[in-house]
């Protein structure tokens, strides 16, 4: 007998505005950044980018599954620049804060994929791990704008890109 329990779950807000899915070599370009820039905004450009995740239950008697879809999106509705301040080093620049959400992204489905789950705590232990998972994102993204000086140090920046292809190739 195989009793179903589906659960659909995204931690960002639904969102009507558009998104790009992360894909192996496909780069942003700057017309991918559709939001305006705030009044007063010190920052060249930004980028809105974030993980979302899906995960469906199944169970039998002797048995447990979880399956899990996570994905990394970027908002163009959300992202924006400064054309007079931008350039293609900056726009390396956004790219990588795109990429490094699609790292942890991996490390997110590795780490749910390896977490042994139970009928009671499957929705707690998620969405612990996946909130666990964004604080180290967002600590990884602030400790590489600040290494790079928000692209300013071209050899920083140049450091990070090679460890975050390297990464990403593993």
């Amino acid at each position: 007998m195989l009793l179903g329990l589906w659960a659909l779950i995204s931690f960002l807000p639904i969102q009507d505005d558009i998104v790009i899915a992360w894909r192996a070599g496909e780069r942003l370009s700057w017309s991918d950044f559709k939001a305006k820039p705030p009044k007063g905004a010190r920052a060249a450009a930004t980028t809105a980018s974030g993980i979302t995740y899906r995960f469906s239950t199944s169970s039998t008697i002797n048995k447990f599954e979880v399956d899990f879809k996570i994905e990394t999106h970027f908002y163009p509705n959300k992202s924006w620049y400064q054309p007079d301040l931008c350039d293609d080093v900056i726009l390396s620049h956004e790219q990588l804060h795109f990429d490094i959400s699609e790292l942890f992204a991996r490390k997110l489905r590795k780490k749910l994929n390896t977490t042994v789950f139970t009928h009671s705590n499957v929705k707690a232990r998620v969405k612990a791990i996946y909130r666990k998972n964004n604080q180290a994102l967002n600590d990884f993204q602030n400790q590489y704008d600040n290494e790079t000086n928000f692209s300013r140090d071209r050899e920083a920046q140049q450091r990070w890109q090679k460890k975050i292809t390297t990464l990403l190739q593993e």
